[in-house]
């Protein structure tokens, strides 16, 4: 965490709840003039759970870890305000009494793998992106909503609410949508910013069920007494509607102060893109499956799902079951001094979404692609992060492509940021300077949002010349080899066109 100043510089202090796909977190910002502070109150792994009816998440047990972290954020000290951000696409439905209806299932779940195909060619796929903008991904919530399992639960529901709007009404009793993440449904108009009615029948979806939008920084209600009684906290502490899509929040905080800059959120999946002010909804566009997904103030989210850091650490889920050595550091040492593209994956073939064993899938890959497999744990990393590096460079230069925008620098934020060897690869690949960091964009843009409507930050060229200002950022410059990494390029598959087979047979965000 970063550390500007003493607490006393800090007028006013706002507690994020941040929630991704293998753990949650509930950290501190306190936000002065010219001053930006964190610090990680409380960790919590967020393990899903195979039932007869599928994968699903454990989110009465998220919901107790974000009250446990926001206990330990009044034990330090005067809270302005709460602000949650999750994963996208999935949801909760409540009954007449607002008690949920099941616990809500993961996205890897693959009831929708089939389905998705089904309705998309029904609906026709061009129509669905003319509306929504959005990619074909088959977890998106419109075809979850399609899937027969659900059926019985719809129709005694009378509200849907997305994982994050679902913890904020737990918190408060106050239903909404916030915009950020109902644009990932596959329900929102991308032109209008409104609920799509004319969707939401082509799956037999009742309307009603979709709750008021909401956008970033609107107040979304105050702390229910049981709440407050066991947190610590007043009842009259606001929770306020944040970017709640956490790419959305961590595209706040990527500290862009000049034009001509891409960005490269990098997690479990890396998401790959540019902030327009419209969505582009060519067929060109919808081809080359990128999304148009709403940011703060109106913008678009540009961008395209990457299978990112999920490849890595599940290699070293699976070494460190066998016994072989698993931390990051050394591996990463031996991968830079292993032979370069010795062998290349496709990081969205479908074979990497849930295997049982990386280290076996990413060799039958390569002995598929008539490679010879790495055999060593550094030639097997050094294989994923130039894969990926490559994957970041074809969908950064067909985004520009499509947008009609020049690219000068890239912002790779999130935590694959502090990977040396993938910042310094995706500079050589891209031809481009790349700026790293911060490592914690996601909480940090929760909490400038939260900040924003507390009156402390302006717009959001303010907020980002803050991070700027006050988070390390590391430069990487292009360190030559133009001729070779296009060359590796040729040998993954070259430009874009059509939608990847990960993205045609299920993936994730």
């Amino acid at each position: 965490m970063t550390t500007t100043a003493t607490s006393s510089a800090f007028p006013y202090a706002f507690a994020a709840a941040d929630l991704g796909a293998t753990s949650g977190r509930v950290i501190i910002g306190r936000v002065g003039r010219g001053n930006l502070d964190l610090t990680e109150l409380h960790r919590f792994p967020n393990t899903a759970t195979r039932l007869p009816t599928g994968l699903h998440w454990n989110l009465p047990g998220l919901y107790q870890g974000v009250l446990d972290g926001l206990r330990e954020a009044a034990k330090a000290g005067a809270v302005a305000s709460i602000g949650i951000d999750t994963w996208a696409v999935d949801y909760g439905l409540l009954d007449a009494d607002g008690a949920l209806l099941g616990l809500p299932h993961h996205y890897r779940d693959d009831r929708t793998q089939d389905l998705a195909e089904r309705v998309r060619d029904e609906a026709g796929a061009e129509y669905l992106y003319s509306v929504t903008g959005l990619q074909h991904l088959p977890f998106n919530t419109v075809f979850q909503l399609a899937a027969a399992q659900d059926r019985a639960q719809l129709g005694i529901a009378k509200t849907l609410l997305l994982v994050p709007d679902l913890l904020a009404y737990w918190l408060t009793g106050a239903v909404g949508a916030e915009i950020t993440n109902a644009s990932t449904t596959g329900l929102l108009d991308a032109g209008t910013g409104t609920w799509s009615h004319d969707i939401a029948a082509l799956i037999g979806l009742d309307p009603r069920l979709l709750p008021p939008l909401r956008e970033p920084g609107a107040f979304a209600g105050s702390l229910l007494p049981h709440v407050a009684a066991f947190t610590g906290l007043p009842t009259t502490t606001p929770v306020v509607t944040v970017a709640s899509h956490d790419t959305a929040s961590a595209v706040v905080a990527v500290p862009a102060t000049e034009p001509g800059s891409a960005y490269i959120s990098c997690g479990t999946w890396s998401l790959a893109g540019l902030e327009l002010d419209a969505p582009v909804l060519t067929e060109e566009a919808r081809a080359a499956n990128f999304t148009n997904e709403r940011g703060i103030d109106g913008t678009i989210r540009y961008l395209r799902n990457i299978m990112g850091m999920w490849l890595l650490e599940e290699c070293r889920r699976s070494w460190s079951a066998r016994g072989l050595p698993a931390d990051l550091v050394p591996l990463l040492a031996e991968a830079a001094r292993a032979e370069p593209f010795a062998a290349l994956i496709d990081p969205d073939a479908p074979e990497f979404l849930a295997p049982d064993d990386m280290p076996a899938a990413i060799a039958d890959h390569c002995a598929r692609t008539g490679q010879r497999p790495p055999t060593s744990q550094g030639a097997i990393v050094r294989c994923i992060l130039e894969s990926l590096a490559l994957a970041h460079r074809r969908v950064l230069r067909r985004a520009a492509e499509l947008a009609g925008r020049d690219i000068t620098h890239v912002h790779l934020v999130g935590g694959g940021s502090r990977n040396d060897l993938l910042c310094q690869l995706t500079a050589d690949a891209t031809g481009l300077p790349v700026v790293a960091g911060p490592t914690e964009a996601t909480a940090i843009g929760n909490i400038l949002v939260q900040a924003r409507a507390h009156g402390l930050v302006g717009d959001l060229a303010e907020m980002r010349r803050l991070v700027a200002d006050t988070q390390h950022l590391r430069r990487y410059s292009p360190q030559g080899g133009r001729r070779a990494w296009d060359a590796a390029d040729a040998r993954v598959g070259g430009p874009l066109s059509d939608p990847d087979p990960v993205l045609e047979s299920g993936s994730t965000r």
